[in-house]
């Protein structure tokens, strides 16, 4: 971790620097690149956000977004060289580094799928993106100091700083559209900007936000329990993240009230709120909502794609088995520190059995 942080980072960045650089240099159509309309889906870790984003990404005629290998990349530079790469593999030798590739997915991934499906080549949380400028929630899995380092609370950040991350994270968003052709709408899916919306209505004024609610009962203590697989499977003992368990769970519950909050304050900006028993339910009339929230037509081809994922995704489920006991964490605190929410979707309370 030393060797990561005192020579690797440092040296990385340095080259993602030049590379950025080259951009405006090789592709001056980057320096007329805008973002209109982006859409950001947020809500707690573990609420439905990634299949909410899954969703939608399969329109991808309307939709830009990040594939998890891209976000090691943040450079367009870079992007279209390992594309090139790719066509070379694929086309010359019949994909043998792809397949090699595909091993290796399989093997650091592949236990973990039942907890989230993650793969080099799947849509991923874009804000890991930001990982060449040392702004990504990366640091949080593989180090436990979530009580030192902060990268939730973003809108109450120093005005100064805050316009720096915000404009990085433009610049790799114009990279991202431009290399997708640059008149598609930017996707997003992070439940750790669930503490930037603020921020994000300030630099993207025209941005569409969904916002996913599920039952915190059952997402608080997942989201503790993954941390803590990551944590322990990179060596850490309990001791070493209890502190970061408890900032995550004080985040957990910023993460239901911050975005109403913000929300409530701008009217205006484009909105919805997804239920996640609606969205496992009913997904395709779920998706077609926010699109009509949005005011976004719906092709014949992605209304087909959708009719076909029905059944699929109705039968959405995971695996992961977690307890809320494991931790220092009640479910009266959490029915009391969220009773508006519980009120509010009817979600069963102990105190009403």
């Amino acid at each position: 971790m030393l060797l990561r942080l005192l020579v690797l980072v440092p040296l990385s960045a340095s080259f993602h620097t030049f590379c950025f650089i080259l951009d405006y240099l090789l592709f001056p159509r980057l320096w007329r690149q805008q973002v209109q309309q982006p859409v950001f889906v947020v809500g707690h870790a573990r609420s439905g956000s990634t299949l909410t984003h899954r969703l939608l990404t399969s329109d991808e005629e309307s939709f830009s977004y990040f594939l998890y290998w891209e976000t090691f990349f943040p450079s367009l530079l870079q992007k279209k060289i390992i594309r090139a790469l790719g066509w070379v593999d694929k086309r010359l030798f019949g994909g043998p580094i792809k397949r090699r590739l595909e091993a290796w997915d399989e093997k650091m991934f592949g236990k973990y799928r039942h907890i989230h499906n993650m793969s080099l080549w799947n849509s991923e949380e874009d804000q890991f993106v930001m990982r060449a400028a040392f702004v990504t929630q990366q640091w949080a899995i593989d180090v436990p100091l979530m009580d030192v380092i902060d990268l939730f609370h973003v809108d109450q950040m120093p005005q100064k700083k805050k316009r720096r991350w915000m404009h990085h994270y433009r610049e790799c968003v114009k990279r991202q559209l431009l290399l997708n052709g640059g008149k598609r709408v930017h996707l997003s899916k992070n439940p750790v900007m669930s503490g930037w919306i603020e921020s994000l209505i300030e630099t993207f004024p025209d941005a569409r936000i969904a916002v996913v609610m599920r039952d915190p009962t059952e997402c608080i203590p997942s989201v503790l329990k993954l941390m803590e697989v990551s944590w322990q499977g990179k060596g850490w003992r309990r001791e070493d993240f209890e502190e970061s368990l408890r900032m995550l769970t004080n985040i957990s519950f910023d993460s239901y009230h911050h975005p109403r909050e913000v929300l409530k304050r701008h009217p205006a900006s484009p909105q919805i709120v997804v239920d996640y028993r609606e969205l496992t339910t009913q997904p395709r009339a779920t998706v077609l909502e926010i699109y009509r929230a949005f005011g976004m037509p719906v092709s014949k081809k992605f209304n087909a794609q959708l009719l076909a994922q029905e059944d699929k995704e109705r039968s959405h489920s995971s695996r992961f088995e977690y307890s809320i006991d494991d931790y220092e964490l009640s479910r009266e605190r959490i029915e009391t520190e969220l009773s508006d929410f519980f009120n509010q979707y009817h979600w069963p309370q102990e105190s009403l059995i």
